[in-house]
């Protein structure tokens, strides 16, 4: 188990003069867990809407490059812009472009809320945004900074869809923690020995965490947000959540794998901590082993993990899809895992990420240090015609 981020929440106006006292927060946070044998992978900030930054979207770029060298003054590694919502003037959207070619800000848009519905001419833009954005590096990358969110609470400390709600500055801990249910799982006899094992995983990592954060916070006056317990994967079979699934019996993508996943939120369900964010299932298929072997078979569906996000996972990651896939295909990706989040009141995020020259099948090939080898995988279906290519904005009910 480690710490993947410690993320702060805060309004971004004024990097020069607000990241300093932020930065020697994090620099503080990062020692007392360093010294408590908790590695810290990442220290990052997150702002809060995106159009509450004082700045138009011609102006977004320089903002950017202000909050990137105010960022690296204090050691903060990433930093999020904050999120775009189905209001806001589209133009943001095309001035991310310019965001994204550098290194370590990110950004969201929201897809889907209560009070916002899903617009369907939105969709349209935020899909066409990644098309954008995939062609900004050789590699295809770039949608690594970028997602779509819905429903999605602000505190979240997971990135791009962390996000501050304008109120009273805190602090959450992301948790890379998928080494825990490997470690439950395997050699477990029955399911709820496999529960019963991985709850006391949990607890017993945030018995260790939470009197830190909480130290923390008292003598900074600050408030702890909480864990989020997403079990946040790490290339290696030992850090691979889907790994851990298989430890149970069965084999991710096939028939069984819901089951595993909803073992695994009922144990995260049951255990003792102050949560936050998603503090569910974290499957990117760049991002884990196993995912990534069973993506590259063809054994694992889009589909399949839109299905694991239904009994509570944080929605489609890191998905490797083909460089010339249509906006079209892409908007309709959007409008499902918008749809299920409403529909079960719950967060999911869409990272989204078309690789330029590649086709469905062809082998990835990054060389980033949290991407595994993988295939791309393949997508069917169109929002261009009927009632969902009208544009028009509607309401999903929660059952």
């Amino acid at each position: 188990m480690e710490i993947r981020a410690i993320t702060y929440f805060c309004t971004l106006n004024t990097p020069e003069t607000t990241l300093p006292r932020v930065g020697a927060f994090l620099a503080e946070a990062d020692r007392a867990f360093q010294a408590a044998d908790v590695r810290v992978q990442s220290r990052r900030v997150a702002g809060g809407a995106l159009n509450t930054l004082g700045v138009t979207p011609a102006d977004l770029p320089l903002f950017a490059a202000r909050l990137r060298q105010s960022c690296d003054a204090v050691g903060i590694r990433y930093a999020a812009l904050g999120v775009l919502s189905a209001g806001d003037d589209p133009a943001y959207l095309s001035a991310l472009v310019d965001v994204f070619g550098g290194q370590g800000i990110f950004a969201s848009a929201e897809i889907a809320s209560y009070a916002h519905g899903i617009n369907l001419a939105w969709l349209g833009e935020v899909a066409a945004a990644k098309v954008r954005f995939s062609r900004l590096a050789p590699d295809g990358g770039t949608n690594l900074y970028f997602c779509g969110s819905a429903n999605v609470p602000s505190g979240t400390p997971f990135f791009p869809a962390a996000y501050h709600d304008g109120g009273a500055e805190r602090f959450a801990l992301a948790i890379e923690a998928a080494d825990l249910a490997y470690m439950a799982f395997r050699g477990a006899g029955t399911p709820d020995q496999a529960r019963r094992r991985l709850i006391a995983f949990v607890e017993r990592a945030a018995a260790q965490l939470v009197p830190i954060a909480e130290q923390l916070a008292a003598a900074h006056g600050v408030a702890f947000g909480g864990l989020d317990f997403s079990f946040a994967p790490y290339p290696g079979e030992q850090s691979s959540l889907a790994a851990a699934m298989e430890h149970l019996g069965v084999q991710v993508g096939g028939a069984g794998a819901l089951a595993a996943a909803a073992l695994i939120m009922n144990a995260v369900e049951a255990a003792d901590f102050p949560r936050c964010g998603f503090s569910g299932l974290m499957l990117p298929v760049l991002e884990d082993t196993r995912l990534g072997e069973r993506a590259a078979e063809g054994a694992l569906s889009v589909n399949d993990l839109l299905l694991y996000s239904a009994v509570c996972g944080t929605g489609l990651d890191c998905i490797p899809l083909a460089g010339d896939v249509p906006t079209e295909t892409l908007a309709a990706i959007l409008l499902d895992v918008a749809s299920l989040a409403l529909r079960l009141d719950k967060p999911l995020t869409a990272r989204l990420m078309p690789l330029p020259n590649k086709q469905v099948g062809d082998p990835t090939d990054f060389t980033f240090e949290y991407f595994v080898p993988s295939r791309v995988m393949a997508v069917r279906g169109s929002l261009a015609s009927g009632a969902f290519g009208s544009g028009n904005t509607f309401t999903v009910q929660p059952r």
